[in-house]
């Protein structure tokens, strides 16, 4: 069943605006997408009259709050199948994910000479982390290259492997190049070689059903503000095996059992990883975000999405002297791209003067640039309330603008 774009638009009152009195096209929605009045009004709804800290208090507020942030917790642990509630620690976002997988399992499992592989894809945030653990933990960082057509090399994984490898992370899609990676066979030969796997799901999650007990992965790191959610929110996945060996990423409150001078003990997973007093309304609204998501039939709107990148690629590919990085065979709405002789900062900087708004600069991929040999690119990236007609407005930008250079 197609779905009611126009009505699902009405949800999204930020993009019914002119932006230099011109209607606003949003195509920066890998980075950030936007959020529908839905979430708003649950996240107003309830700074306005159930506000309090959680977990630490036996008043009436407390209670309702208390009850609202595990609640969300129990959407999230549904929404990606884990085995229990105990398997989602809620973070600031992907980013704090990884880099509580990189201190707390190295910490625990890696040792001087040891090895850890990322694929040259990457975002920063799964690679700057696995780099500070390796440091600390004098280990070897290994990577596993793409090829020019934006494809993982995984006929040269097996090789990469070693009895010294202690983890392997992914992305589930790449930011940049837009590849949905083959995450299941990636999965089952790390497995094979009892290799645990992280899968750094910021872009997968908004746009595909996540399974992680189907895909095997060991843990999942995805963002509330790429999943129609609010910023500052996230969520990690470990399988309770893994989790109960790590230790804790940061010390406070929560996150303790007992405390003396002496020696302090630890709380249960997941509260162990959650010190302080967490971002308790961004996780109300992010599980708003995906009740949301969930009102709408998924499969859909996975259709859909494709058929934006099908038409966009298709329109992008009769500009003379547009080029395209990544075309993988498997791909999701993510478009980098450049265009002979006009430098992206200036085209993203026109493209803004005629409403639509799309990403320029490194994408937080120095080493996709530098496999390109280019600066810069320019990212467009949809979600399910772009339209047909505004890829046909890009695409006629875009003429016009290249004819003015």
């Amino acid at each position: 069943m197609i779905p009611d774009i126009s009505k699902i638009r009405k949800d999204f009152p930020i993009l019914d605006q002119n932006v230099n009195g011109k209607p606003l096209i949003y195509f920066d929605n890998a980075a950030t997408s936007q959020r529908p009045i839905q979430v708003i009004e649950r996240m107003n709804e309830f700074s306005l009259r159930t506000n309090a800290n959680i977990h630490r208090a036996t008043h009436y507020l407390a209670n309702k709050t208390t009850e609202a942030f595990e609640a969300s917790r129990e959407i999230v642990r549904q929404y990606i199948n884990a085995a229990e509630a105990a398997e989602v620690i809620f973070t600031q976002g992907t980013t704090e994910s990884i880099n509580l997988v990189a201190f707390s399992f190295g910490e625990a499992f890696v040792s001087s000479g040891d090895e850890v592989i990322v694929t040259e894809m990457e975002h920063h945030a799964n690679i700057v982390p696995w780099q500070m653990m390796c440091e600390r933990r004098g280990a070897i960082l290994k990577v596993l290259p793409f090829n020019d057509n934006g494809e993982l090399q995984i006929e040269l994984l097996d090789s990469l492997i070693t009895n010294k490898t202690r983890i392997l992370a992914v992305a589930h899609v790449s930011n940049t190049l837009g590849t949905i990676n083959p995450i299941r066979e990636i999965i089952l030969q790390a497995h094979l070689k009892n290799v645990p796997v992280l899968i750094d799901g910021a872009q997968g999650a908004p746009h595909f059903k996540i399974d992680v007990q189907d895909l095997g992965c060991d843990f999942y790191a995805f963002s509330g503000h790429k999943l129609y959610g609010p910023t500052g929110i996230g969520a990690l996945y470990g399988k309770r095996k893994w989790l109960d060996q790590m230790p804790p990423f940061m010390g406070g409150g929560e996150m303790i059992d007992r405390v003396t001078f002496e020696k302090t003990t630890y709380n249960q997973p997941p509260y162990k990883f959650e010190a302080g007093t967490p971002n308790y309304v961004g996780a109300i609204g992010f599980a708003a975000a995906i009740k949301y998501i969930q009102s709408h039939d998924v499969q859909a709107i996975v259709a859909y999405e494709h058929d934006l990148l099908t038409v966009a690629t298709e329109k992008l590919k009769q500009i003379d002297g547009l080029k395209i990085y990544g075309e993988a065979s498997m791909k999701a709405g993510v478009i980098c791209f450049n265009i002979e002789g006009v430098h992206p900062f200036d085209l993203g900087t026109l493209l803004d003067q005629l409403g639509i708004a799309v990403r320029t600069g490194r994408l937080c991929a120095d080493p996709v640039m530098d496999h390109y040999g280019v600066e810069n690119m320019v990212r467009t990236s949809f979600a399910f309330y772009n339209t047909f007609d505004e890829i046909n407005a890009f695409y006629k930008a875009l003429i016009r603008l290249k004819a003015m250079f």
